[in-house]
């Protein structure tokens, strides 16, 4: 794996993301953002923030997936989030956890979150990007 996640010592060690990632590998990988489209492009989980981040972290290991990687290798996350609240955090979490066990990796990045008036359409809640490192 080429990605090392850190929690270095004099900064705060959140559960949720890490604070940096140490890449090593020899391939760059921009993922544009994801939302909440199946392959076929058909709507996941309308009015569903968790369902929409699930979606979006599937996405992001298919893409991943597609190129001989795997979400292993996402070196930090983008999130953006329609308008964004800290009562959003719970659902949040829950479709990243639900990608997780889907996809069987620790999704524990360093993560930006931001909040947004809205997105290219507008049955989108949240659209996430990723960038990552492969050998």
């Amino acid at each position: 794996m080429a990605v090392t996640l850190v929690n270095p010592e004099g900064l705060p060690k959140p559960e949720a993301y890490r604070q940096l990632s140490i890449a090593t590998g020899s391939k760059l990988v921009f993922i544009a953002g994801q939302v909440a489209r199946d392959a076929e492009g058909r709507r996941v989980g309308e009015g569903d923030l968790a369902a929409q981040v699930e979606q979006a972290y599937l996405n992001i290991g298919t893409a991943m997936a597609g190129i001989g990687g795997s979400f292993d290798d996402v070196a930090k996350l983008t999130a953006y989030v329609v308008d964004w609240s800290p009562e959003k955090m719970q659902l949040l979490g829950e479709g990243v956890s639900r990608a997780a066990a889907k996809l069987g990796v620790d999704p524990v990045k360093p993560i930006t979150l931001l909040g947004v008036a809205a997105l290219a359409e507008p049955d989108l809640l949240v659209e996430i990007e990723a960038t990552a490192v492969i050998d």
